[in-house]
């Protein structure tokens, strides 16, 4: 199966409402403290039609939005640092390499947004992830940056991407 990139598009906000609502429980990540409840899960296009920010997904062959990622501003951090928001792929787009193709995309333009690190929040048990953003250079941090609201993550990473 081939699966290409694209901006989201207004018509993907349920599908990538859907994926991101039954990925996040398959790891546990349902309860308060989770992205799961931030309240532009419904709204990911407009949300992320802002200075700095783009929200991409992943679609099959049919067209089908199958998963996404995006990047934004961390609030309350330095200007300089950007998050890697909600992302997140159904089963079948997952060990295809298309985590890696998207972070790459995601870090190009991170990079011409003017960002110098990229932040992430994680969890336990989400293993395949972790050892992506290893492999991408990411470094584990000991304690969370910024105000995500994401209490219940216990896994936080940066990237310097300049």
């Amino acid at each position: 199966m081939n699966f290409s990139i694209r901006a989201i598009m207004a018509n993907d906000d349920t599908a990538i409402a859907t994926i991101i609502r039954t990925v996040m429980p398959e790891f546990g990540a349902s309860g308060p403290g989770f992205a799961i409840h931030d309240p532009e899960v419904d709204q990911m296009s407009s949300a992320y039609a802002v200075d700095r920010a783009i929200y991409m997904v992943l679609v099959d062959d049919q067209q089908r939005v199958v998963g996404g990622g995006g990047i934004a501003q961390l609030t309350g951090a330095a200007p300089s640092v950007c998050e890697l928001r909600k992302m997140y792929f159904l089963a079948e787009a997952r060990g295809h390499g298309c985590g890696e193709r998207l972070l790459g995309q995601l870090a190009s333009k991170a990079v011409e947004f003017g960002y110098e690190q990229i932040y992430l929040e994680t969890l336990t048990g989400m293993d395949a992830a972790q050892k992506l953003y290893r492999k991408l250079g990411f470094k584990q941090l000991c304690q969370p940056m910024g105000n995500t609201g994401h209490f219940a993550c216990d896994h936080w990473f940066i990237k310097e991407i300049v």
